[in-house]
């Protein structure tokens, strides 16, 4: 990663920026649309058909993150089409499941015969290494909503075909450290699932912690698929310490629990965007004064009505949580204007456009939504998109340049409310 310029509040650390260099440039594109052509490349003006696939969770231990994602992704496309600004996106979701269940082996097949060019996901960071060579070798733009996973950033041969509109773990990890440095919480224990996801965020959070005078006194792990959590539960009770991280996905719905009736308070509890979710008054415990921590700003009213109204529109249940559902909205929109810029739905050419659309080099005109940057690129100008994903501009390894952590507070409803 490069420098990190922190920004302290009273809380801990709410936002940290990444500085990247960057060198592609981009030029505007003009002109009616006249005709239809996938690639672009007919020469002149085009009506730009994108294939657009997505991989979510629909099923598998992180399906609380399909919602918000599958609705972001849908919103986009909606408007992108509405705007009828040159371009149309043909979009077909797909279900990544998880690890363990390996949806997501039948889907990414289904999708690349389908001729998608480029791919909002997967959610987990687990998932997207399996499936991301392959990508990388059939051309397809491939944008995480929520991959945090360190290892993304120099991810080899990646060739400007896999960005994130989600930071680095490394980030998350820093902000966790410091939220438990500044609550004087002097010895943790930490429950981890052990992939990519979990052993990334893990380091991260140890690291900051212990940076700053306190010491991981105990840590367990677990797999991706496992029900039983008792060895890991008495493990961290054993070494008795004032605070316990759990890094996981939805087993948190059964580790939560046995902490707690181990003689764990929930007050003691840090948790992560794998597990920050509203459990409701059903949930066995109190999670009252548990904290956590997941990237992203606090979304704006009209946006989230939007979303919900596109997701019931569907014949959807409202959505009860909108992690990254920002991000994932985003991603959508930033392939869609790459295309555009780069008169072209072919992956590598779309990728060439990413970073500068993304207001990540150049020195495009700031714009806050897809309707208004494709009235720019018309008018021969560069936008720069300023999205609901915070500083999502681009550095030159394809991250976002910056990011927002929110920080979490469980009410006495089990529900978890920002504070920063």
């Amino acid at each position: 990663m490069n420098g990190l310029n922190r920004l302290r509040g009273s809380r801990a650390v709410a936002a940290i920026t990444l500085v990247g260099a960057a060198a592609l440039v981009m030029v505007g594109c003009s002109g009616t649309p006249a005709s239809t052509n996938s690639s672009g490349n007919s020469g002149g003006s085009t009506e730009l058909t994108l294939k657009l696939g997505s991989l979510m969770p629909e099923t598998g231990s992180l399906a609380f993150l399909g919602p918000p994602q599958e609705s972001g992704v849908g919103l986009a496309v909606q408007e992108i089409n509405a705007a009828k600004a040159g371009i149309t996106v043909d979009y077909t979701a797909a279900d990544e499941g998880d690890t363990d269940t390996k949806a997501y082996e039948t889907s990414i097949s289904k999708l690349r015969s389908a001729g998608i060019t480029a791919m909002v996901g997967a959610a987990a960071s687990g998932v997207t290494k399996l499936i991301l060579n392959g990508n990388i070798s059939a051309g397809i733009l491939t944008v995480s909503a929520s991959n945090t996973s360190p290892d993304f950033t120099d991810w080899p041969n990646k060739d400007h075909l896999y960005f994130r509109t989600a930071p680095s773990d490394l980030l998350q990890g820093e902000v966790l450290g410091n939220l438990l440095a500044q609550d004087k919480k002097k010895s943790l224990g930490v429950i981890f699932q052990n992939d990519a996801y979990g052993n990334g965020l893990y380091q991260a959070i140890k690291s900051t912690f212990e940076a700053s005078g306190g010491k991981v006194v105990a840590n367990a792990s677990f797999n991706v698929g496992d029900s039983q959590f008792d060895a890991q539960v008495a493990t961290i009770k054993a070494a008795n310490p004032d605070s316990v991280a759990i890094v996981s996905f939805d087993q948190f719905k059964t580790i939560g629990p046995l902490l707690v009736n181990a003689g764990i308070p929930a007050k003691d509890f840090y948790m992560v965007d794998g597990n920050l979710s509203d459990y409701g008054k059903s949930f066995p415990v109190s999670l009252e004064g548990a904290q956590g921590t997941k990237p992203g700003p606090a979304l704006a009213d009209d946006f989230t009505q939007r979303l919900q109204t596109y997701w019931t529109g569907k014949g959807n249940k409202e959505i009860t949580d909108f992690t990254y559902a920002g991000e994932a909205y985003d991603a959508a929109v930033l392939i869609a204007l790459s295309a555009l810029e780069a008169k072209s739905t072919d992956g590598a050419k779309m990728g060439a456009k990413m970073q500068e659309v993304s207001g990540g080099s150049g020195n495009g005109t700031e714009c806050t939504s897809f309707a208004d940057c494709a009235k720019l690129i018309k008018e021969g100008k560069t936008p720069a998109y300023h999205g609901y994903s915070g500083m999502s501009k681009f550095d030159d390894k394809d991250d976002p340049q910056g990011a927002v952590i929110g920080i979490y507070k469980y009410d006495a409803n089990n529900a978890p409310q920002r504070t920063n």
